[in-house]
């Protein structure tokens, strides 16, 4: 699995200096990463550079400059990182609306388990989530949940040649499916070995 390591971050002061562009680097890079699947339901595809930009802002926010504070954040945030042969994202289920969000979070236990992608010609994918730490409880599921999907050899070198994908939601409340602009496919595809 790629991984960010110590020596490859910027020190709190390096990163002040070039965080304006950083940031605005990584804003345009996930213009292609971001899928919406429908009103409520966002996927952000990390990759290398969104896990870096993740790792950078927190140890800029917490202030963390010590080894082992910097260590416990590259071994929270590295497993975010792709291998080449599978995608992770954050999904983001956004209501703005206080109330409305926890009705909806209650509505949508489960959700999680219900994403799916698939390369034409393929079978579908369904993501393996949260497996950090249990995100859901009996009364309501998480606003964040963090996705892995896994690719067969076959499905890879598909979208590389150029196949279609499409991502999908089957829970009971909440269902759609589209087709991925060609742009992010692209972008996705860049990131298998």
């Amino acid at each position: 699995m790629p991984r960010i390591r110590r020596d490859s971050l910027l020190t709190l002061e390096a990163y002040a200096r070039e965080r304006t562009d950083f940031r605005a680097r990584v804003i345009e890079h996930k213009k292609h990463r971001t899928v919406h699947l429908g009103d409520s339901v966002t996927l952000v595809f990390e990759d290398e550079l969104t896990i870096r930009y993740q790792i950078q802002e927190m140890l800029r926010v917490e202030r963390i400059y010590e080894e082992r504070g910097i260590q416990d954040e590259l071994e929270t945030y590295n497993p975010l990182v792709p291998d080449g042969r599978n995608f992770k994202a954050t999904m983001m289920l956004e209501y703005p609306d206080p109330e409305e969000r926890q009705r909806w979070l209650a509505k949508l236990i489960g959700i999680e388990d219900k994403v799916w992608i698939q390369v034409r010609g393929f079978d579908r994918v369904w993501a393996i989530a949260d497996e950090d730490l249990e995100r859901e409880n009996e009364q309501k599921t998480s606003a964040v949940h963090f996705l892995r999907l896994e690719l067969s050899d076959a499905m890879a070198r598909a979208l590389k040649s150029g196949a279609g994908l499409s991502i999908g939601l089957d829970h009971p409340q909440y269902r759609t499916m589209l087709e991925v602009p060609v742009a992010v496919r692209d972008a996705l595809a860049g990131d298998l070995t």
